[in-house]
């Protein structure tokens, strides 16, 4: 029997799927309105996540003034929501609108055929949007790492949305590499988002905005291991809806340093956020993994 705190739990998960679908109906300018009450709601009421935001701006944008530091904090949170509240039409709203919002741009071809791709896909806040993007437009099975929620019927419900569109593969962590390697040498690109603090284990320290930053070293890895290309993808939030780019795709990559590799993948990420700040995942604890000896860079019980 369920515990009354599983049930609300329940309740609320289930009441919360079925205000998604309910708001996939609205017209897009709606949704995003919403989402821009949402976002400041969040950054007011929300101060321990506010507060780790305005931390990475000021460790990565130290040249900005306070006050432009501020306002690229509360641009991030109505990003983030409105982002978050488009995966009702991204996910419930019928096809053809998701095809009508969302565009495919840039080298597109990168990703046709069948040679191996390893596709980087930075944290920015339109990544749902990405990969319907992408399967609308060049229908090919794909995978990616996917770590499960601890709630079941959410899991659930982001499965369902992220496979809706076409064949998405999901591999867990604890899989290992094996049968990713594979998948990628059959011609199955592998969406890898390894931009987050994993913590210490298999990372090395390579510069992000001139810190050392706890990175996993996995997209140089996968592309040696799977004779691949990596090809960079980014989701950008329009009025419309998404644009999202296929990047060319990287030359003489992997090197033989897969340290060098990754501070390289640091360096072009960092320009790719400076095309859009405010759309990166700031709300993340990107340097929480300190070497060691080092002092936390965020506030005690952040």
């Amino acid at each position: 029997m369920k515990s009354p705190s599983q049930l609300v739990s329940e309740l609320s998960s289930r009441a919360g799927i079925v205000f998604m679908q309910v708001l996939a109906l609205l017209p897009l300018s709606w949704i995003r309105a919403l989402g821009v009450m949402l976002g400041w709601l969040l950054y007011v009421l929300v101060g321990s996540r506010r507060r780790v935001v305005q931390t990475n701006l000021s460790l990565c944008f130290p040249e900005r003034s306070e006050a432009e530091r501020r306002q690229l904090a509360q641009q991030t949170f109505i990003y983030f929501a409105q982002a978050w509240l488009d995966r009702s039409w991204l996910w419930h709203a019928p096809q053809a609108w998701v095809q009508r919002r969302v565009r495919l741009t840039g080298v597109v071809q990168e990703l046709a055929g069948n040679e191996p791709a390893v596709v980087f896909c930075p944290h920015f806040v339109g990544l749902d949007a990405a990969w319907a993007a992408v399967v609308l437009q060049v229908p090919r099975p794909s995978t990616t790492i996917y770590t499960d929620q601890s709630n079941k019927l959410v899991d659930e419900w982001i499965l369902r949305g992220r496979q809706r569109f076409g064949y998405l593969r999901l591999f867990g962590r604890v899989d290992g590499i094996k049968p990713i390697v594979a998948a990628l040498r059959e011609g199955q690109p592998l969406y890898l988002l390894p931009d987050m603090d994993f913590g210490p284990e298999d990372s090395v320290f390579v510069p992000f905005y001139g810190i050392p930053t706890a990175t996993v070293p996995s997209l140089p890895r996968f592309a040696r291991l799977g004779r691949a290309k990596v090809v960079p993808l980014l989701p950008r939030i329009t009025a419309a809806g998404y644009e999202v780019q296929v990047l060319p795709a990287w030359e003489n990559y992997p090197g033989d340093d897969p340290v060098a590799d990754t501070a390289r993948m640091n360096a072009c990420l960092q320009d790719y956020i400076a095309t859009m700040p405010a759309q990166y995942y700031w709300v993340h604890k990107r340097f929480k993994t300190r070497p060691e000896g080092a002092p936390s860079l965020y506030e005690a019980g952040l």
